[in-house]
């Protein structure tokens, strides 16, 4: 298992000072933004990714995941991202997302999606890499893990995945439902996203009702629960990349958090999850000091 760090928050730091920042907390390596405004542009992967790679290898880092904003195969960059992935030896990448709007054309919005899967699809196995799909709650269609399996049923594991986001899962299906979606998804899983929330009350002044409303909290003070969570994907014979999303700024976190800030507590993350994985039955070594 490899444990890495989703980059989008360290946004503000250069590649090489993010590595950095991400080694000293003890991460195996790192989720490198591929998007528009991340890390590396789309337009200058060819270039800027493998460059981007030899800066952190240079630190002892492994690039085993990007996150991109690809939906179709026809995106502009679709073609150079994959390239540069498969040429800087970086298998996994997380797709964009789909919105579900509006109300009543499901089926025609799946319809869709799935014809836009055959070309990503294609594009992957052309270039020997993995795009998946990411578990996100709310407006989107893969906010609910049996879409994304109807989406990829009958595909080619090897070439596409689901990705899975228990703290997402968990918004959508607090209960059981999670571990029903890790379930019915089960060998299409490719990767594992760490984050966790709590609810707060906010009133409606117009009607004096009582809305709940879900922020980012760390791990140990959230809804997800962790240790069953591994339980389950160790029994599956899950074993990849977790990639801890540290999304601790503006309005979706608890508190808005510094750049410092953040990387306090991810490390705390760390130190928490690192135990409960390891009891979970996987092998996962103390960082180097």
């Amino acid at each position: 298992m490899q444990l890495v760090m989703f980059s989008k928050h360290l946004g503000s730091l250069s590649i090489p000072k993010a590595g950095e920042a991400i080694r000293k907390l003890g991460f195996d390596g790192v989720d490198l933004t591929v998007r528009p405004g991340g890390h590396v542009l789309p337009e200058n992967a060819a270039t800027a990714l493998p460059e981007a790679v030899r800066q952190l290898k240079e630190q002892g880092l492994t690039v085993p995941m990007l996150t991109t904003g690809i939906t179709s195969a026809a995106d502009a960059g679709a073609e150079t991202v994959m390239a540069a992935a498969a040429a800087s030896g970086v298998r996994e990448l997380k797709l964009g997302y789909w919105p579900y709007r509006p109300f009543g054309q499901i089926h025609t919005q799946l319809d869709a999606v799935r014809k836009a899967m055959d070309g990503v699809e294609a594009l992957a196995r052309k270039h020997g890499v993995r795009a998946s799909i990411h578990n996100h709650s709310g407006n989107y269609l893969s906010a609910v893990p049996s879409n994304v399996y109807l989406i990829l049923k009958d595909r080619d594991p090897h070439h596409v995945g689901a990705y899975l986001d228990p703290g997402h899962m968990t918004l959508e299906g607090g209960g059981q439902g999670w571990m029903q979606g890790i379930d019915i998804l089960q060998q299409l899983v490719s990767m594992v996203a760490v984050k966790s929330w709590g609810h707060f009350p906010e009133p409606v002044a117009e009607t004096g009702e009582t809305r709940w409303r879900h922020k980012l909290v760390p791990l140990k003070e959230g809804i997800v629960r962790w240790r069953e969570v591994f339980g389950c994907l160790k029994q599956l014979g899950w074993d990849g990349v977790v990639t801890f999303h540290s999304e601790y700024q503006g309005r979706d976190s608890w508190k808005d958090l510094s750049v410092d800030e953040l990387l306090v507590q991810t490390r705390e993350d760390l130190a928490y999850l690192r135990p409960i994985i390891r009891a979970a039955g996987y092998s996962v070594p103390d960082p180097a000091p």
